[in-house]
């Protein structure tokens, strides 16, 4: 090589910035890698599978020829290139394409696969199903026994009501006792009582709140001709049947 001139104008006009030939360095080796593979895949062998590949897909975008036996024999029957098969044209125009087989498992592995994906997919739709039905199935359980319990506070309030109305009504008739313990509402503070009488008042008492106010609701129309759902009182029974609807809500509704 020449020896560099330093005072010549391609020595001066060269850029000497700090960091630069670091860069230019790394440039020049991907340059060079780059060509090296290049050169790799220009003299690397193919692989069987590769020649066999590229030898069918130009055998299958070339167009049968005389030379294949089977086409002369369809030009022979009057087959002309382009033409549908059929008598009336009415079959294929392309051959029947391949399906290549490329993977190492058995024949009807991909359907077995496929099924099984199915059958998973309608496995989980119908979890998914039975999911929603139970969900539903809490809700309108949870709406019923919402409905239960206000329907349960409407009828307490009622036999609270009704009960009030009786205490009242007896003392006006100087009844000393109700006729039964629970005709009246219990004071709010009582005298302790012995266990006994705790368990004596609770199994005499074992009617539900809807027939403790059919009961008491009976007994005032009979005994005070008063209606707890007019809120009247009534002269006598034949005044009570002839203005009062009937003896329960739904009948004053």
């Amino acid at each position: 090589d020449e020896e560099e001139d330093y005072m010549s104008d391609l020595f001066i006009k060269q850029d000497v910035r700090p960091g630069l030939p670091m860069v230019r360095r790394g440039k020049e080796a991907i340059q060079k890698e780059e060509k090296q593979k290049e050169a790799n895949e220009k003299t690397r062998q193919k692989s069987i599978k590769e020649e066999e590949k590229e030898r069918r897909d130009l055998v299958l975008k070339s167009a049968l020829g005389n030379e294949n036996k089977g086409f002369a024999l369809l030009q022979k029957m009057g087959y002309k290139s382009g033409q549908a098969l059929g008598k009336s044209g009415e079959g294929i125009v392309e051959p029947i394409p391949l399906n290549i087989k490329t993977g190492r498992s058995g024949l009807g592995h991909d359907e077995l696969k496929k099924r099984k994906a199915e059958e998973k997919l309608e496995n989980y739709r119908q979890k998914l199903h039975m999911k929603k039905q139970a969900n539903e199935q809490a809700a309108d359980q949870f709406r019923i026994r919402f409905k239960t319990k206000q329907e349960e506070r409407k009828m307490e309030g009622d036999l609270r009501k009704s009960q009030r109305a009786c205490q009242q009504l007896d003392m006006q008739k100087d009844i000393d006792a109700p006729k039964e313990t629970w005709f009246w509402i219990e004071p709010e503070e009582e005298d302790k009582k012995d266990e006994e009488d705790k368990e004596d008042e609770c199994t005499s008492s074992d009617l539900s709140v809807s027939e403790k106010l059919h009961i008491l609701t009976a007994y005032l129309r009979e005994e005070h001709f008063y209606c707890i759902w007019c809120g009247t009182t009534y002269e006598d029974s034949e005044d009570l049947s002839s203005n009062c609807p009937g003896d329960s809500a739904a009948d004053h509704d």
